[in-house]
Parts: C-alpha cells; structure tokens; sequence
C-alpha cells in the first residue's frame, strides 16, 4: 500500500499543507469544523505520521532501551512493569533486551542501542561484566543512561538502587533474633555490586551480634536461582554442618534449599530457619511461607524511568544534568520459615 502524505489529504480536502498539519496536531488557530474533516480524511485513507520525519525534526526517536540480566524472573518482570507503565504514559516506546548473565551479550545489545539512536537506556548488569567501556561508549555518544540493582560504581551515572548490605544486615540480624546462632549464607556471584553488598551485610551482622564468622558456611550461588539453591543446601548436607539458619540472596535460592530439606526430613523451621530476600509471589505460595525482604522492583522500574526521563528532558533543554542515586527502602517479612 502507498504511503498517505499529508499532500494528499490536503489536495482532498481543497486546503493547504500547512492547516492539515496543524489540525492533526490541534493547533488552536485551526476552526473544529476543519479539524474534524482532516481527522476524519486521515481516518478514512489511514494516515500514519512519518516517525522518521518527526524524530529528525524533534531530535527525539521516543524510543528507550532497557537491558536487564532475565526477563522471566519476578523481581526483573516487576521492574519492566514499572519502566514500561511510565514510559508509555510518557509517549515512549521501551525496547526490551535480554543479556542472559553475558557481558558479552549486554556489550552487543548496547552497541545495538546506540545504533537505534534510542533517546536513553536503562540497565541491570550481567553477572560476569567488569568491563563497562560500553556503557562509557553510550555516554560519549550523549545517550543518557541509568543503572538499577545490578550497578557498577565506576561508571558515573543515575542510579537507583536499594542499600542491599543493610537490607542483608536486617535479614540476618532477623535469624539472629529469632535464636539462630549458626548461619549460613547462600551468596551470589562475585562481581555483582548486590551480591557483593548482601554478604558484606550478612558478615557484619554476624560480628554485631559476637557470633564468629565462618567462611566455610558461605556456599556460592551463580545464577541465584532454584536450582543453585537445591545444589547448595545439597552440600551443606553432606558437609554435615552444624547450621540452624540460611540467609539466601535471592527467594527462589531459598525455595530450592527448602524443597531439599523436606526431601531429607529436615524441618523448617523447627530445625532450621531460611531466610530468602526480594519477596516473591512464590515466597507467599510455598508451605512454610518464606520470611524474606521486600524488594520494591515495580517502584524502582517507576524511578528508573523517571530519572531517565529526567536527564533527557535536561539534554533536550541544553541544561547541564548532574547524575543522581536514589535509594528505595526494604523491610524485613516476617513469614513461617523462621521461628
């Protein structure tokens, strides 16, 4: 099919270019009556503005991109509800990528970002990514960028983050409370920020409250999903250690490690209490109900968004953008898995 220009509906209609292309756009100068017939003209041919057209003249393409590490995972899904919600009230069309845990990939998909002449990103890194000259790449290309949950403290850029070593703090300061004097802790990969932070929290909370630190109770978790969980409460098992608590950075790690124990008849929490962290639906759904953290994903996909918007708007207007951190609260949900 042809492309409808607004020529042809002008030369339909017996008027010019110009008062076509105002009554679209509801100019006031333009009387009801000639923006009725123009709309319904466009109507009838199916007229589509040309984005190529409007993008060159307002320098703007509308369109984000949005790189997260899984996109069938609950937190992640949360936070692309948020982002997407905000962004469509904003007029914006938000690209959704995958990176899969690869730097490798996440480098191709911001190459790929730049390439659209998107208006900004926003990004939760890869496990495995140290390297971020791609990220510095797409902000010498003037591309506002904005981190969330998985960031990197050497790129200077808007962030908005939760403080996950006092989140962890809390969670293990939970299990202490409730009598646990052994706790183990199933961490997440080395690189990530959030990781990293969970188990610092995780330790200090343990040298507060004079219970020693023991390295050998720290079981790695590298895709912080169920299965890591279910191989790691596996080996504590076998280790045959004298544990009376798990501190698991994700739910879905403490899901896995509790799904174990019930295989081996070992109670929760009467033997052991778990503690998992995000607040998943599934943490509600299991029996014990998970005591968790509650991690605001839809509320940091809202921000994350904002603060994007926030920076292209400055860009647009030419107004120099200093970057910003915003730190959103948690709070310990007390369930049955702890006593």
């Amino acid at each position: 099919m042809k492309e409808v220009t607004l020529k042809q509906i002008a030369e339909n209609l017996g008027i010019s270019i110009t008062t076509v292309s105002k009554a679209l756009k509801n100019y006031s100068d333009v009387s009801k009556k000639t923006k009725a017939l123009v709309k319904e003209e466009a109507k009838k041919l199916h007229y589509k503005p040309n984005v190529f057209a409007v993008n060159l003249r307002t320098k703007e393409s509308k369109t984000v991109g949005l790189i997260v590490p899984e996109i069938v995972h609950h937190f992640f899904s949360s936070v692309i509800n948020g982002i997407v919600e905000e962004a469509e009230r904003k007029g914006y069309l938000v690209i959704i990528l995958q990176s899969n845990e690869s730097y490798k990939l996440e480098r191709k998909q911001v190459d790929l970002l730049i390439s659209k002449r998107v208006d900004g990103i926003m990004i939760s890194l890869a496990n495995d990514t140290v390297d971020t000259s791609h990220l510095l790449e797409a902000m010498e290309h003037d591309i506002p960028l904005v981190m969330f949950d998985k960031i990197s403290k050497l790129v200077k850029c808007s962030k908005i983050i939760i403080n996950d070593r006092q989140a962890a703090y809390n969670a293990t300061k939970h299990l202490i409370d409730s009598g646990c004097k052994n706790i183990a802790h199933f961490r997440g990969a080395l690189l990530p920020q959030n990781s990293i932070d969970r188990f610092l929290g995780y330790k200090k909370a343990l040298e507060d409250h004079g219970l020693k630190y023991d390295s050998s109770l720290v079981y790695m978790c590298e895709r912080v999903d169920y299965e890591d969980g279910r191989r790691a409460a596996e080996q504590l098992i076998k280790d045959a250690k004298k544990v009376d608590g798990i501190f698991a950075i994700t739910d879905m790690a403490a899901v896995g490690a509790m799904t174990v124990f019930k295989e081996h008849g070992i109670k929760v929490p009467e033997d052991i209490s778990v503690m998992g962290f995000s607040n998943w639906f599934l943490s509600q759904a299991i029996t014990p109900a998970l005591s968790t953290i509650n991690q605001p994903g839809y509320e940091m996909g809202r921000g994350t968004f904002k603060l994007l918007r926030k920076e292209m708007k400055a860009k647009k207007a030419g107004i120099p953008f200093e970057p910003q951190t915003k730190v959103l609260e948690t709070f310990v949900v007390k369930r049955e898995s702890t006593k």
